[in-house]
């Protein structure tokens, strides 16, 4: 095993191959050591996330090492346990089958047979809700498109390199196509959204075999919805969006724990912001709040409630029923009453306001949370113009604190065309990079460049950044904040909504304490890395030199 600095609160902990991988994996959700709080399983690394307050790095390295020694030990055990079988029937009419079949030295009808004849495990979940690797099986070795295809319809059955999987949804992708199935991967109406979840068994059924049978779970219906919140009846508080700005959608802390699914945590970029907005209405700090871009939004009250506003520097204004207008302070709670709109300028300084309101948006959580993951298309939808929310009602009454004017000054936040430095942690694949693309990482700014959004920043320097090793990476896990670098060299920030694994990779990692400012750097800012040495340094030592 090696150990890899992922982030100053995450490891990346690397195997020799899949078996190694999985039975560590489950080695550590049946033995689980105190701090970690979540575990991404990939083809051959497990992505371990935890609270360095509660466990100190060399204290879990040597813990997992331990943990690992034994698991390994007990691999093969480990990887012929028996989970749960779905069966999925497959119409074997894919494109790219003819292709398939002369690339393995097979005939159609064989690699069908292969294909449907031993069962696959379900290994981690990938870049979609439901997308999942499977492995074992026929254990093919097919190459993928050397073109990605722009769209591979729903439900497309796959091979790319040794695994197989179903498309759950509309999407780019680059595997050979075999096969189509009409069950759905993912859908939020089933109780367990994700058809297939890792540990899983999978049975591919050629649908147009003579006499195949298959077993389909009974459909049923769960509360998780994606629509907009419901309208209010008459009698409640409510807010109306007269203008929702360029986007405003619900956040809160996220909804963790949902790695097997095939989905991140996703919540409020900035954090920091989105709790002193609850702080200065008095709600519990993670209370959902609307996360706007760029102001420009207003709101009208019905009904007498309390809003705050905090994040990007904004200009406030009340407009009253009866046709008055004043400013109002943005570091304290707004109080309207029935008929006042309250209107947020253009942004100034910074990229996204939050809005609490006094007990809450009436927003229905999805998934166990009201994040909105704008990648997953998991949360409420963003509101509309002319959609009135019920607000007050959703924290209870011994839950809600005084109002906190001001609730904690925040730092000056960056304005297009500004530089901003970041500090960040190497790795896990500073080693994939030349000295000088290490050099050139630190060395020269990086612009922001419009292509931005909550998946990810995209940076542009006039250097690109240069790779040492040039094969092909096995997908692994990746952290809010991670530095991914495609082929071109230019590099790919990921923020909140970022896909769990990925396939390029990351010289670095922001240090947490970042996050949020990173959140809030305009497009056409240029952004300083710095490294942060030590932590790299202290784990670098126990991956080289420790037990293992």
């Amino acid at each position: 095993m090696r150990f890899l600095p992922a982030s100053d609160q995450a490891l990346l902990v690397e195997l020799d191959d899949l078996a190694q991988t999985m039975a560590l994996y489950r080695a550590a959700l049946a033995l689980p050591i105190a701090g970690v709080q979540e575990l991404i399983p990939a083809a051959r690394t497990v992505l371990v996330h935890y609270a360095p307050w509660q466990v100190r790095t060399p204290e879990l390295i040597r813990a997992l090492a331990r943990l690992g020694a034994q698991a390994l030990r007990d691999c093969d055990a480990a990887h012929a346990s028996q989970g749960r079988v779905v069966d999925i029937p497959v119409h074997y009419t894919g494109e790219d089958l003819p292709d398939v079949a002369q690339l393995l030295g097979l005939s159609v009808a064989e690699v069908i047979a292969r294909h449907s004849g031993q069962p696959y495990d379900a290994a981690f979940a990938g870049f979609a809700p439901g997308f999942v690797y499977l492995s074992g099986g026929a254990n093919f070795q097919v190459p993928r498109r050397t073109s990605p295809r722009t769209r591979v319809p729903a439900g497309s059955v796959a091979l790319g390199g040794n695994f197989s999987a179903v498309y759950p949804s509309a999407s780019p992708g680059g595997w050979q196509l075999i096969g189509v199935t009409e069950v759905p991967m993912w859908d939020l109406a089933r109780a367990e959204p994700a058809y297939i979840q890792p540990g899983f068994r999978v049975q591919f059924v050629d649908a147009d075999r003579q006499g195949a049978q298959v077993f389909l779970p009974a459909a049923t219906q769960s509360s998780a919805s994606n629509q907009p919140p419901a309208l209010d009846a008459p009698a409640q508080k409510a807010i109306e969006f007269v203008s929702p700005g360029l986007q405003s959608i619900f956040q809160d802390s996220g909804r963790h724990g949902m790695s097997g699914l095939g989905i991140s945590a996703s919540g409020a970029l900035d954090q920091g912001a989105m709790r002193q907005a609850n702080r200065r209405v008095g709600n519990p700090v993670h209370t959902p709040v609307l996360e706007n871009v760029l102001g420009q939004l207003v709101l009208r009250a019905h009904g007498a409630c309390t809003l705050a506003v905090s994040g990007a520097q904004v200009a406030l204004r009340v407009r009253s029923a009866d046709g008055h207008s004043w400013e109002v302070p943005g570091d304290q709670a707004v109080a309207l009453d029935d008929g006042d709109t309250l209107q947020l300028g253009a942004v100034e300084a910074g990229v996204r306001c939050y809005v609490a309101v006094r007990g809450g948006w009436g927003v229905d959580p999805v998934l166990g949370s009201c994040a909105t993951d704008t990648l997953a298309l998991v949360g409420p939808q963003a509101v509309q113009a002319g959609q009135r929310v019920v607000v007050g009602q959703a924290v209870p009454a011994q839950h809600l604190r005084a109002v906190e004017p001001g609730a904690g000054a925040r730092p000056s936040l960056p304005r297009a065309g500004e530089t901003v430095t970041l500090d960040v942690v190497l790795g896990p694949r500073t080693d994939w990079f030349t000295a000088q693309a290490l050099q050139t990482l630190t060395g020269q700014t990086w612009r922001v460049t419009p292509q931005s959004n909550r998946i990810g920043m995209r940076l542009e320097g006039a250097q690109p950044l240069e790779r040492r090793n040039p094969a092909e990476l096995p997908s692994e896990g990746t952290v809010v904040g991670a530095i991914q670098v495609p082929i071109s060299g230019q590099p790919v920030l990921f923020l909140a909504d970022h896909p769990l694994t990925g396939g390029y990779p990351v010289i670095a990692s922001l240090a947490s304490y970042h996050l949020d400012l990173a959140a809030q750097i305009p497009v056409d800012c240029r952004i300083q890395f710095r490294v942060v040495a030590p932590f790299f340094e202290e784990v670098q030592g126990l991956a080289e030199g420790g037990p293992v």
